[in-house]
């Protein structure tokens, strides 16, 4: 019997697993990211985040704002570093940027094996990949800026699913987003709301949408890859 029949209620429970199956890489590469930024002059901030996006397609201010819907990300220091520049409003990578990125990706490739060595990556990895062709991008926001991933020929499964879970987390993000404005709220305002029976509307709201992406998966499917996961934490 699946742990998890209603798509609703797995969309809640795997979005913490995705999430710290997600920052535990980052912890596992943060020292050799450090290095990395240090010998190359580099601040990874953007390009780190963005770092499956800028090697496929430019980035406009327009689609930086639903992607850091909450708060602001470091376009000038980049742009003032020579890593990206600007042209009426689109954001590219210089040269620097790209080679930065590339070798960001050879950093966290050795960190998802280090850490996730000797799990089923590629059958996680291809799960992920189908639930992200699965989830629907809602025009303007920030899965549509970032899907599908810079994915580089003979990347190793582990990089995959890494970034795969990267990417699919702003799934989530837009499905939060549509439910605070459709409860009629602001950005200000949502980031201000306290627990309550509004915040608990808007989070049920939320894993209705958000579990829309997983339809794609048998429920055998969504037990394999909430188990999988959850053993990369």
């Amino acid at each position: 019997m699946p742990k998890f029949p209603d798509l609703a209620e797995y969309a809640a429970a795997i979005a913490p697993i995705i999430d710290a199956a997600h920052v535990n890489v980052h912890a596992s590469a943060l020292k050799a990211v450090t290095e990395l930024a240090e010998t190359s002059g580099v601040t990874p901030g953007l390009l780190s985040d963005l770092r499956f996006v800028f090697p496929l397609r430019p980035v406009t201010r327009a689609q930086l704002g639903s992607i850091y819907r909450y708060g602001e990300t470091d376009v000038q220091e980049q742009v003032r570093k020579g890593t990206l520049v600007e042209d009426d409003g689109v954001l590219r990578t210089t040269a620097e940027g790209l080679e930065f990125i590339h070798r960001l990706y050879e950093v966290h490739a050795a960190a998802t094996e280090r850490v996730w060595g000797g799990h089923d990556l590629p059958g996680l990895a291809g799960l992920a990949g189908r639930v992200l062709d699965q989830a629907g991008r809602t025009p303007g926001g920030a899965l549509e800026a970032v899907a599908p991933p810079y994915e580089p020929e003979g990347a190793a499964p582990g990089l995959l699913l890494f970034n795969r879970l990267a990417v699919l987390r702003y799934h989530r993000a837009d499905a939060h987003a549509a439910a605070w404005q459709a409860a009629g709220l602001s950005v200000a305002e949502i980031v201000g709301l306290r627990d309550g029976p509004l915040r608990a509307g808007i989070e049920t709201d939320t894993n209705l949408r958000a579990g829309a992406a997983y339809e794609v998966l048998s429920a055998d499917e969504r037990d394999t890859l909430y188990d999988g996961l959850l053993k990369l934490v």
